[in-house]
């Protein structure tokens, strides 16, 4: 009795994490095909264009390009990146919970930081702000070591990586190239719940594909 007991929990238990699977919902998004359909919100500066040759629906492009339809909240964002090894020219994430360019949370990489000969840049890899309020120079002059750290495992300056980054309420968790350890871990400093969401990228043009946004 106590075994069929124990084996009916077991049950329980599988059928209820298959039906929090089930109700998951993950969405897919090639770049390319947005780009060619219209669903980024780009301008010629920005240079977007298709990325031949490299990962399938990639794309290259500065500034920051929203994606038409999406109205972000909660949830996980894998994505692929590629930056250049190229001293402060470099920065790539995404940006989120906008209500335009200027008013948005972000969170980027800076690949020329990954394994720079001075060591202590390193802790200045991977990095959160919130413009216009909170960038990067007034939080590492207030909050130094709190908003950016190093990245775990480190990915070569020139090469693509991945990132899952998790948005949960306040909370941030950024992840590098599916290790379990948590590059950065945040809590952020907006009191918007929702908003645009999009990709990020500044002084160069940067590499992004294969994005991907589960709830």
């Amino acid at each position: 009795m106590k075994r069929l007991s124990l084996i009916k929990l077991k049950l329980c238990v599988l059928l209820s994490i298959c039906s929090i699977a089930a109700g998951a919902q993950v969405k897919q998004y090639n770049l390319q095909q947005l780009l060619k359909a219209g669903r980024l919100i780009t301008v010629p500066a920005h240079q977007t264009q298709v990325l031949e040759g490299a990962k399938q629906g990639a794309i290259t492009t500065k500034g920051i390009i929203w994606i038409k339809g999406i109205n972000f909240k909660n949830g996980t964002v894998d994505i692929d990146l590629r930056g250049k090894n190229e001293f402060l020219k470099s920065f790539l994430g995404i940006a989120f919970r906008g209500t335009d360019t200027t008013t948005c949370d972000i969170l980027y990489f800076r690949p020329f930081n990954f394994k720079h000969v001075d060591t202590a840049r390193h802790k200045w890899s991977v990095a959160y702000m919130h413009i216009p309020d909170n960038d990067y120079a007034k939080l590492r002059k207030e909050h130094p070591g709190v908003y950016e750290n190093k990245v775990t495992p480190v990915p070569d300056m020139d090469a693509w990586f991945h990132a899952t980054i998790v948005i949960k309420g306040d909370l941030l968790t950024v992840y590098v190239n599916h290790s379990t350890t948590p590059s950065l871990t945040v809590t952020m400093l907006s009191d918007r719940k929702d908003g645009l969401f999009g990709l990020y990228s500044d002084g160069l043009t940067n590499d992004f594909a294969n994005l991907e946004i589960s709830d």
